[in-house]
């Protein structure tokens, strides 16, 4: 079986192909150029990254290409992120992108190359049932990237393979120094998919006006300014610039809620303040990875990001995808744009993309 692999010039999916060849298939590789930096600092780190695919392939002996779908992830990804952060959300790029680029253009363009199925280095597995194919949770727990795959259809899954989703990091790691990779202990990227990691508030001003407005307490003081409410999320400490110091009397300030027509921030003080948290939030956009769809209402689990851990909850919806999930404990810091991911035990259901939250 022909299987191209995505290739990224860091450690995992470097892995990932050494084991495919191991396991006898025939395996050639993409590398997906995303993000076209010429304009602006010298961050993004992608001319560097396709040196190190080259040279892992060039000792694996396995064929490479490269693709430019830096159209494709300005209009299906980045695009949408910035009316997103416009209309006051905090989406989740990462996850659409995965949607979007990795698992269905970069797919297509996989396919036409001839293969019959594509691999990622993703710690994330999926096993055959009767009626289709489960995504489950990555065996190594600090690793888990179920959360990021889980707009993901039963084609997609179809169609994929995750070779490191049964090891753990450190295994990985230690595969790639044995195998004489130099990037063995090549950093993890991170920050936003394809962009990297990089002053956020600094690089979105690129592209949304600073728009100052008012800094208030939950009562209705007046404590400070800020740059634009699109420019923070909710649960936001840093970045402030109204004091607090963590540990002492004046306990730090968190962004509880935003209000985008008055362009007003909302902040309570103290980490553990009621206006943090919520038992309950609604959301829309739902998606079922499962074959055939659960029925409401649903007990499972769920996390509304991703270094969360599984929250017991009750989902229910209805005939218009309006999901209501109601925690058992209050959960802080849930914000509208992310996405509220479903579990039962290792197997990723499906997600909601979050817009209130509220107590019950």
């Amino acid at each position: 079986m022909k299987v191209i692999i995505g290739m990224s010039g860091g450690v995992d999916s470097s892995v990932s192909a050494y084991l495919l060849k191991q396991q006898g298939y025939e395996v050639e590789a993409l590398f997906m150029k995303n993000w076209d930096d010429s304009d602006n600092n010298d961050k993004c780190t992608w001319e560097e990254d396709v040196q190190d695919a080259l040279g892992v392939c060039e000792k694996l002996k396995i064929p490479i290409n490269t693709i430019d779908l830096t159209e494709d992830y300005w209009n299906k990804v980045f695009g949408i992120m910035l009316e997103d952060f416009k209309a006051g959300l905090t989406p989740n790029p990462d996850i659409l992108c995965n949607q979007e680029i990795k698992f269905r253009v970069f797919m297509e363009h996989a396919l036409e190359f001839g293969a019959e199925k594509i691999a990622t280095g993703h710690y994330a597995r999926t096993n055959a049932v009767d009626l289709g194919f489960e995504l489950k949770k990555g065996l190594d727990d600090n690793k888990d990237q179920s959360y990021f795959l889980c707009r993901l259809n039963q084609q997609q899954l179809s169609r994929s393979i995750f070779p490191i989703g049964d090891m753990h990091k450190n295994e990985v790691r230690k595969t790639a120094r044995k195998l004489g990779f130099s990037i063995h202990d090549k950093k993890d990227s991170t920050g936003i998919c394809f962009i990297g990691e990089r002053p956020f508030k600094e690089f979105l001003s690129n592209y949304i006006s600073i728009d100052p407005g008012l800094i208030k307490s939950v009562s209705g003081e007046v404590m400070g300014e800020h740059d634009g409410v699109y420019f923070y999320t909710i649960g936001q400490r840093k970045g402030l610039g109204i004091g607090g110091i963590k540990g002492s009397s004046n306990a730090p300030w968190y962004i509880a809620n935003k209000d985008i027509f008055s362009n007003t921030l909302y902040v309570a003080q103290g980490e553990d303040n009621e206006y943090l948290y919520s038992e309950r939030l609604y959301a829309n956009n739902l998606h079922w990875i499962t074959p055939g769809v659960p029925k409401s209402p649903l007990r499972c689990y769920a996390k509304t990001r991703y270094r969360q851990s599984d929250q017991a909850c009750l989902v229910s919806w209805t005939e218009d995808d309006i999901i209501t999930v109601d925690f058992d404990s209050s959960q802080k810091a849930i914000t509208p744009g992310q996405y509220v991911v479903f579990y039962e035990q290792d197997r990723c259901l499906g997600s909601g993309v979050i817009t209130t939250a509220s107590s019950l």
